[in-house]
């Protein structure tokens, strides 16, 4: 099975610091502190990446072939030499999107036993 061929399902369920990781780069390419603060404005502060679990999640995710490194970078006065930048791969797309399905699952199931609608008085 070549790596185009896998099953995006395999890799969930994502943790909910994966998921936001790769949410983030969806925008676009990202070095680590701009996908921090994106996770950060994402989550209205609910997560927050310590350096040492993001760098880890990025380096599950390029290895896993979710995310992969960019070469693209800013204009040099707004660039730091040191930043390495991040992309989402196509197959880091689709195991979003596989993710993204399997909530809309729980969503519906919750919508269809009125789950969502707190005005309703519960039966019991």
């Amino acid at each position: 099975m070549t790596k185009d061929d896998r099953d995006p399902k395999v890799y969930l369920p994502l943790t909910p610091s994966e998921f936001h990781v790769l949410l983030a780069l969806a925008e676009g390419d990202k070095h680590g502190y701009a996908i921090h603060k994106d996770v950060l404005t994402q989550t209205e502060g609910r997560v927050g990446l310590s350096t040492g679990t993001l760098y880890a999640i990025l380096k599950r995710l390029l290895s896993e072939g979710m995310v992969e490194k960019s070469d693209c970078r800013p204009a040099p006065d707004r660039d730091d030499e040191r930043r390495r930048y991040y992309r989402l791969t196509r197959f880091g797309k689709e195991v979003a999107a596989a993710e993204l399905a399997e909530m809309e699952k729980h969503l519906s199931t919750a919508r269809a036993r009125n789950l969502l609608d707190v005005t309703q008085p519960s039966q019991g």
